[in-house]
């Protein structure tokens, strides 16, 4: 175990910023326990388990494997320390300036690892979190292998290209995951090398540059190339355009309105252009929800059909 202590220049809130992470209460590879956040990953220097905790004003980050020192020099990013939120004008909206004076610790992540955030991305399209959750956990466990460091929690690390590329039809559709959705992440797998690329293409050219590439992929649109990169390279622009309630929630929490679409909900978002995922990030830790109408939907197993 190699460890690092850490003083952010500003107050970091963990919990909040780093949540995102985890897809699912029974995430194999990244959890909150007791008030630690725990992520295993695969590092360009190999798999590593990264465990940070707060308290007296610091972060205490721990790490183990081959890839430990990796993750104990990206903490600071993957913690938000390059995201800048000076710029940031809510003073004008109250419940993003609530939202913003209620949580001054939050920041956008960067965890610099793209294929980690895309798979999750490819099967949570089209389907409820309980699906796209239950499925990335039957892939892990099936595919990936345990992470190093301590038996608990018992963390594993996500699949690695080659072996997502083994996957048969059969499994994927044990797994609940239609043709559409794994031939997507396939697509990732396949040209997985080009796709980590993105974090120094983002550096060097910019981040349109690397959301240009990654919507390439066959089965990669605007809304999981926004859940991608809002996480892998701390996108503060992207907007999940076609998530199935962002956009009424949106609209909800700056006009009042139960409905809105997202050509309605890109309007709304116009004055803060370039800072639409920190304002997005706000109005969903303002807690507003539009009012529901009808009963809660109930997905198929299509691991049963």
């Amino acid at each position: 175990m190699v460890e690092l202590r850490w003083q952010p220049p500003a107050p970091v809130d963990l919990a909040r910023t780093l949540r995102p992470l985890c897809h699912g209460a029974g995430d194999p590879v990244a959890r909150f326990v007791d008030g630690t956040f725990w992520w295993a990953c695969r590092t360009p220097q190999g798999p590593g388990t990264l465990a940070i905790s707060a308290g007296g004003g610091q972060l205490h980050a721990r790490a183990w494997g081959p890839g430990a020192d990796w993750l104990l020099a990206a903490t600071p990013d993957l913690l938000g320390a390059g995201d800048d939120w000076s710029e940031l004008d809510v003073s004008g909206h109250p419940v993003l300036r609530r939202a913003r004076r209620d949580r001054p610790g939050v920041r956008l992540m960067r965890t610099g690892r793209v294929l980690d955030s895309l798979v999750p991305a490819c099967l949570e399209q089209r389907v409820t979190g309980r699906e796209a959750f239950r499925a990335w956990r039957l892939l892990t466990y099936a595919y990936g292998e345990p992470a190093p460091g301590p038996a608990e929690p018992r963390l594993w690390l996500p699949a690695e290209p080659a072996r997502l590329l083994e996957v048969p039809s059969w499994d994927w559709h044990r797994f609940g995951v239609d043709a559409k959705r794994y031939r997507a992440v396939r697509a990732a797998a396949t040209v997985a090398n080009r796709l980590e690329e993105c974090v120094e293409l983002a550096a060097g050219q910019g981040l349109a540059a690397a959301r240009q590439r990654l919507a390439l992929v066959p089965g990669v649109g605007p809304w999981t190339v926004a859940e991608t990169t809002v996480r892998a390279l701390g996108d503060p622009d992207a907007v999940s355009v076609g998530d199935f309630h962002l956009s009424n929630i949106v609209g909800f929490a700056l006009t009042g309105a139960p409905r809105t679409d997202d050509a309605t909900m890109l309007e709304l978002l116009r004055p803060w252009a370039g800072q639409r995922a920190r304002v997005i990030r706000l109005i969903l830790l303002s807690g507003l929800t539009p009012p529901k109408y009808g009963p809660r939907f109930s997905p198929q197993d299509m691991s049963r059909i």
